[in-house]
């Protein structure tokens, strides 16, 4: 039940499904007068920001849109900018990646004197960076200190069961199984720094398998962890099936209402409430734009370090000299008005 896309990806254009929140996924704050001028300059916008990415969209055409994952950010900061809106002032910019290729964008509050976006994707993107543990698989971390778990905010402990043998080796480690709302962790007794922390957001399949030890307790990691098959003796037989029902009942609630850990507080109580609703308001008109024409990409493409124009080299197919294109890109790309992907 890993999450699909919306924290890892940059997406843009994107239907009004995919503008739909993800199960748990909350607006953290919403602001209706920002323009996003690296790319739409001069069009008034809506800036979302959830626990897990940043919205944008326009507000006189809906289709018009963004969606930023946290874990593709690099950096954030401040920026003077030329607005079509505001003239020159300061603007938030960020600097990310996605799939290899490097993007950038700039927002800007056409609101004089409020920098409230700053504030909103600053520290949320900060909130995400530090609660990794609730929705990725980690080894050999420091996550145990003096044979206890360091528990995380929102995390209980259900179980802690010693005497657990990991079947990673063919003797097999002998350590201490813990589970809590959001998470088994496993830690061997001769030395915690040998363990493994594992979400059940990142959890496949949680079955009970024979092995050369017996009947064991086998544990499957998301592809995107690395798809780890994690193997666990316990005796006796009882408990073994005990463990196995408190996983899958655990699994199954942590599906319906996952935990991402991503927890962001305003310094003032009301200062958000006002923008709380959710963003049914732009459904009606808002149509899947994939298939339209659209030079989107290239806009908010990111060239940090450009000092000088790359060397031109002659170019067969149209018979005339070219600056080199950058790795990734190809002449054909760059002369379509509909991406070839999209027909």
């Amino acid at each position: 039940m890993a999450l699909t896309w919306e924290d890892k990806e940059i997406r843009f254009d994107i239907p009004f499904t995919e503008m739909k929140l993800r199960p748990s996924e909350k607006i953290i704050d919403r602001l209706d007068s920002i323009e996003d001028t690296k790319g739409n300059g001069g069009d008034r916008g809506r800036l979302i920001v959830t626990n897990l990415r940043i919205l944008w969209h326009s507000m006189t055409t809906p289709r018009i849109s963004l969606s930023i994952g946290y874990n593709c950010i690099i950096s954030s900061s401040t920026k003077t900018v030329n607005s079509k809106l505001r003239g020159t002032t300061q603007a938030l910019h960020i600097l990310s990646t996605s799939n290899n290729v490097r993007f950038e964008f700039i927002f800007t509050n056409l609101i004089p004197g409020n920098e409230r976006h700053f504030t909103s994707i600053m520290g949320v993107h900060k909130a995400y960076i530090s609660s990794r543990l609730y929705r990725e698989l980690k080894m050999r971390s420091a996550v145990v200190h003096n044979k206890q778990l360091r528990i995380l905010p929102l995390e209980q402990i259900y179980t802690t069961l010693h005497g657990v043998w990991n079947l990673s080796s063919d003797q097999g480690n002998l350590g201490t199984l813990v589970i809590t709302n959001v998470r088994m962790v496993w830690f061997a007794d001769m030395n915690e720094g040998f363990n493994i922390s594992l979400p059940f957001l990142q959890m496949s399949t949680i079955k009970l398998r024979e092995s050369k030890f017996g009947m064991a307790l086998v544990v499957t990691s998301s592809p995107i962890s690395g798809g780890y098959v994690l193997g666990f003796k316990i005796d006796p037989e009882e408990k073994l099936h005990s463990i196995h029902k408190e996983l899958t009942s655990l699994y199954a609630i942590y599906s319906n209402n996952p935990i991402y850990g991503v927890e962001f507080t305003w310094s003032h109580a009301d200062e958000f409430r006002e923008n709380a609703s959710l963003i049914e308001d732009m459904e009606e008109g808002t149509d899947d734009p994939r298939g339209e024409m659209t030079n989107t990409l290239s806009a908010y493409l990111a060239d940090e370090g450009h000092l000088k124009d790359r060397e031109p080299v002659y170019n067969n197919d149209i018979g005339l000299a070219i600056e080199q294109l950058k790795d990734g890109f190809t002449l054909q790309k760059l002369w379509e008005v509909i991406p070839s992907d999209k027909i």
